[in-house]
């Protein structure tokens, strides 16, 4: 992938550029902007454009649009979710920063650690294998009983990224990212919502 060639090109002032539709990777926000930086194959702007960084007119935030119309940040997958424990708050964060970078083997691998620590908290023991922590969460009635090949598509998933050279794509993240907020929601998002009631 080839941004830009900064021996043809060159960044121009703040104008007014052609009209783009994005999701904005900082506040995932559709909006269209006209404002920000052409790059250009001109110092004085007067080059085609061949990309640029469009200003969201939402949150302000620079979004790069390459050569190869790829938008960066991209937008970041999943929600967010409320009531977390701080750790794994972080961890759901940093897996969704990673896909707003095309860091698709990365967050499935923090989606992996996240599963584990999900378990664990849950009240599994510590140092098992990544397929216990996934069967130990079915056991204790955390997936719908339908769902039971989400768990052989996610230790697949998860060994992969793992222990083998393929790299994950971005349905692969999709996947993964999808089945943690489902236990994460079940978990600690649901429970909160409607407190319980003393007899």
């Amino acid at each position: 992938m080839e941004f830009f060639n900064a021996t043809k090109t060159n960044w121009y002032q703040q104008q007014t550029l052609p009209n783009k539709p994005f999701i904005c990777g900082y506040c995932n926000t559709s909006v269209s902007s006209i404002k920000g930086y052409k790059l250009g194959f001109h110092s004085d702007g007067s080059g085609s454009q061949v990309g640029g960084v469009y200003l969201c007119p939402n949150c302000g935030g620079p979004s790069f649009l390459t050569v190869d119309n790829i938008w960066l940040p991209s937008p970041a997958l999943g929600t967010n979710i409320s009531h977390l424990p701080p750790e794994l708050e972080q961890l759901h964060e940093e897996s969704r920063r990673c896909t707003s970078q095309n860091c698709y083997t990365a967050a499935v691998l923090l989606c992996r650690k996240m599963l584990m620590n999900i378990a664990v908290q849950q009240g599994a023991k510590e140092n098992l294998k990544f397929i216990e922590y996934v069967t130990y969460l079915a056991d204790q009635g955390y997936i719908p009983p339908n769902g039971k090949h989400w768990v052989d598509h996610i230790r697949k998933k998860g060994n992969e990224a793992t222990h083998e050279i393929a790299l994950m794509k971005e349905s692969d993240a999709k996947d993964l990212l999808t089945f943690v907020e489902m236990l994460l929601r079940i978990i600690f998002e649901f429970p909160k919502m409607i407190p319980i009631q003393a007899p």
